[in-house]
């Protein structure tokens, strides 16, 4: 269990205190009351709605996870029908956001863990602990420090074991480390459902495309500097310049890949069913889509393609 900073001057979070159940005699007091001393979200549900289920374990988490700073009512419509009329309330499940004694904001439907959290965050202005260390560990990745962003993906993985970001940001550090193996059972790890949250599929799609070229890297027949010399030799020979370009990409060396793809577009963008173009768009993928390489890469193969 997360306690806040001190700075923020918070207790630790407990369930007692973050999640309570609420009635229409009570309303009153659990929410409005309450929101005027931190948000309040009420989660309306009922016994036979199916998506209220899943959604409640969801919430219960991510406001656990917020420490303090939001807390969790909830209210069962068919014995409190009163508070749902009042509100216009139509489908379940439906979360109502109070702060200051009013509802500032909401929203209906069974979401994922990375939109509740990312909703919190909205709501509270503070970044959830775990996504903090999300965005240091990718951030350290991205900068191929791999053994610290390996530390900082476990530490998240320590508290939500089923995490898709840091999933995902392990399968490419695992690559990265040549444990290609490895990185094949980590991503099955990965929830078969996650790729629908948006704050975690573009890491998972990333992850995927990684893992794909690693073993695509694993396939070329000879080595960066074998495949250099015969393109030395014979600038025109495009199957050892994509082989050398899927080599180099899985070397770390991306900008340089992309030049070789590029190459081979500019001189017969359609060779081979366009395949260099394909392989550049899934770089791209693997990099992601603000990587350096990535932009100045897809700015180039604009100019080709659209000159």
């Amino acid at each position: 269990m997360m306690e806040l900073n001190a700075a923020n001057g918070a207790a630790a979070a407990n369930a007692s205190d973050v999640i309570a159940d609420t009635t229409t005699q009570t309303f009153m007091k659990d929410v409005i009351e309450e929101s005027n001393k931190r948000p309040v979200l009420v989660d309306f549900w009922a016994e036979w709605c199916g998506p209220c289920k899943s959604l409640t374990p969801i919430l219960e988490k991510a406001v656990r996870a917020a420490g303090g700073t939001v807390k969790l009512v909830k209210m069962d419509i068919d014995k409190h029908p009163q508070i749902p009329g009042q509100l216009g309330i139509q489908s379940i499940p439906a979360v109502f956001a109070f702060d200051k004694g009013q509802p500032v904001d909401g929203f209906v439907g069974a979401l994922p863990e990375g939109q509740v959290t990312a909703f919190i965050e909205r709501l509270t202005g503070k970044t959830n602990p775990s996504t903090e260390l999300l965005n240091e560990a990718e951030a350290k990745r991205a900068a191929n420090e791999f053994d610290e962003a390996t530390s900082l993906f476990a530490e998240v993985l320590t508290e939500d074991p089923a995490n898709a970001r840091a999933l995902a940001g392990l399968v490419r550090c695992h690559i990265a480390a040549g444990d290609l193996e490895q990185a094949k059972e980590t991503f099955e790890m990965i929830p078969a459902d996650a790729s629908k949250d948006k704050t975690a599929a573009p890491a998972i799609t990333a992850a995927k495309a990684a893992l794909d070229l690693a073993e695509q890297a694993g396939k070329v027949s000879g080595e960066a500097g074998e495949l250099e010399a015969k393109v030395n030799a014979n600038p025109a020979d495009h199957q050892a310049r994509f082989d050398l370009a899927v080599s180099l990409s899985a070397k770390g060396e991306k900008e340089k890949a992309a030049e070789h793809l590029l190459s081979i577009i500019k001189k017969d963008r359609k060779w081979n069913e366009e395949a260099a173009r394909k392989q550049l768009l899934q770089f791209f993928d693997a990099w992601g889509p603000m990587d350096e390489a990535t932009v100045d890469a897809r700015k180039k193969l604009s100019t080709i393609l659209f000159s």
